[in-house]
């Protein structure tokens, strides 16, 4: 195996460690901030390394005009529609089920891109979509039947999801112009100005300095600038060696890392119907990503794959 292969594996994977630990982090983070203010830090923190990564390596584009619409529908779509569900979801679930319904990202997408652009289902695409949803069912039901989390924050969470495949979506339809780091950019500038009214007249007026803690502090930090900064460079550079579609696979690792933390930091109950219903919609996961490895490398190369952050 060729040396460039082997660090793509590897920032892949440590792309995708990293992203686990922020699903455990915003729990941290909302013990001083609001889920307003929470993704507005974030945001904030993350432009500057997504904009100067993309201007460092001479990787940031013009945005012609007439696409200008595309991007600001993709900013609502996310990161507004998306972190709007998720910050406030994670306050209502527990981080595994939190990251185990993200995790459905992948599978939702091929069927909307079926739908808008024409493009084919394998089978593999449709057993895995069921397999998955089998395995979150396991994840979020009880024994008896009820839900193991709050059903706001269920909801909350697909909202997320549906703002991720709208996102996901128009990306597709932008990449024949753009490369990935600068849609990832621009969208996020356009949702931190999207994300200001909601700041300034919710959040700031509540905001009180004095009982921001140093994990709170610290937590708001690594979601700018390890799970928006840092990741999304390290998978935009694996994309580019293993292409969109075998990076994307490594996707699986995210709700494990997320369920092992939140085990072992947070003490959440692992019983074994959540173990099983993790393993069940990794299976469904893999099933349905591993259909798209037998594209035309130029094809994957180029594609782009929803960042599984929190």
């Amino acid at each position: 195996m060729k040396s460039p292969r082997v660090a793509a594996y590897t920032g892949v994977t440590l792309a995708m460690i990293l992203w686990g630990f922020t699903f455990v982090l915003y729990k941290y983070a909302n013990l001083s901030f609001r889920p307003t203010s929470i993704v507005f830090l974030r945001l904030f923190v993350s432009i500057f390394f997504l904009f100067g990564f993309a201007l460092i390596f001479k990787r940031l584009m013009k945005i012609k005009k007439q696409d200008l619409k595309w991007f600001l529908l993709m900013a609502l779509f996310e990161p507004f529609l998306y972190f709007l569900g998720e910050a406030n979801g994670m306050t209502m679930v527990t981080p595994t089920v939190g990251a185990v319904i993200i995790s459905t990202i992948p599978l939702i997408v091929p069927f909307g891109a079926n739908l808008l652009f024409g493009e084919k289902l394998t089978r593999l695409n449709r057993v895995g979509l069921v397999v998955s949803f089998a395995g979150v069912l396991m994840v979020i039901l009880t024994k008896s039947g009820g839900l193991s989390a709050e059903p706001r924050g269920i909801l909350l969470m697909f909202l997320a999801v549906v703002g991720a495949v709208g996102y996901t979506l128009l990306a597709m339809k932008l990449l024949s112009d753009y490369n990935p780091i600068t849609i990832t950019a621009y969208q996020s500038f356009y949702g931190l100005l999207m994300f200001a009214p909601l700041f300034l007249i919710l959040d700031v007026p509540r905001l009180d300095l004095s009982t921001i803690s140093t994990e709170s502090m610290l937590a708001v930090l690594y979601l700018g600038v390890i799970g928006s900064g840092i990741c999304f460079i390290l998978l935009t550079s694996a994309m580019r060696v293993l292409g969109a579609a075998r990076a994307n696979i490594f996707a699986n690792i995210v709700p494990v890392v997320a369920a092992l933390v939140s085990f072992l930091m947070l003490k959440e109950p692992m019983p074994i119907m959540k173990i099983l219903g993790i393993a069940v919609t990794l299976a469904g996961l893999f099933m349905s990503q591993s259909s798209g490895l037998g594209l035309k490398r130029s094809m994957r190369k180029n594609g782009i794959a929803h960042p599984p952050y929190s």
